[in-house]
């Protein structure tokens, strides 16, 4: 009878063994990489969807600016004290979508108007201190909003719509 018995000592076949798991091991991750890779999010479209801060000091009364969003133009207006009562003085009723202007600014911070810039018609990008109520003035169809970026006259349904936003301190508010 023969009796073999293994040696406790590592033989070049083992060696060979653990060798050819770690390769393997190796290039099924570096095969597997651009796969798992692909799933993230493009970095443009991460930050589409990032929140923007905005620094209100240099804008001056009665300056409207326009900077972009998730792809889309806001415009900030500094409004002056009689673009604010004259939009406070529109019966809300009388308009076609009927809002008031506290309903479209944040309390406390009347001046700011800050509102998505694409006409609520066919998508065109108004001009601001345009159109008979000196607000805002789509060009394409003729759609007139005022100084609270309510639509007053033309084929547009509906108001200039409002983004998500907050003001951060006096100077400086974060849209998104």
């Amino acid at each position: 009878m023969t009796t073999t018995m293994s040696s406790a000592e590592p033989t070049r076949r083992d060696f060979l063994y653990v060798a050819t798991g770690a390769v393997a091991a190796v290039g099924t991750a570096a095969a597997l990489w651009p796969f798992v890779s692909q799933m993230n999010p493009d970095a443009s479209t991460v930050a589409a969807g990032v929140p923007i801060e905005v620094d209100l000091a240099p804008i001056t009364e009665g300056q409207a600016i326009k900077v972009f969003w998730r792809g889309k133009p806001i415009f900030i207006s500094h409004r002056s004290k009689k673009e604010i009562e004259a939009a406070q003085q529109v019966d809300a009723r009388s308009l076609p979508d009927p809002q008031t202007d506290a309903q479209r600014v944040k309390e406390g911070h009347d001046q700011w108007l800050v509102v998505i810039g694409i006409c609520t018609h066919l998508g065109c990008i108004p001009i601001a201190h345009q159109g008979e109520y000196d607000g805002f003035f789509c060009p394409c169809h003729g759609s007139v909003y005022d100084t609270s970026g309510r639509i007053r006259s033309g084929p547009a349904p509906a108001n200039l719509a409002v983004p998500p936003y907050e003001f951060l301190s006096d100077s400086k508010v974060r849209i998104g």
